[in-house]
């Protein structure tokens, strides 16, 4: 009888774009499976809540960034009216 291999924990990622890619890689592995892979499915939904919330937090960030820089663009623009 054969253990069954269990997926190594990533690193968490750094970037935007890496945390992306591992929500593109999982979701396709998830979609692909005929039968789930219920002995690494803890280790697939912790590494995609990780890298979920990177970029949540990094979206939030840009989202501020713009909201900041539209708003002091208005404040010029009234002044200058």
């Amino acid at each position: 009888m054969s253990t069954p291999t269990r997926k190594r924990k990533k690193a968490a990622p750094k970037t935007f774009k890496a945390a992306y890619d591992i929500l593109k890689t999982n979701a396709a592995q998830l979609q692909q499976q005929d039968e789930p892979d219920i002995d690494n499915l803890m280790t697939t939904v912790e590494e995609s809540i990780a890298a979920y919330r990177i970029c949540e937090t990094r979206i939030k960030a840009v989202q501020q960034a713009l909201d900041a820089a539209f708003a002091e663009e208005d404040k010029t623009e009234n002044t200058h009216s």
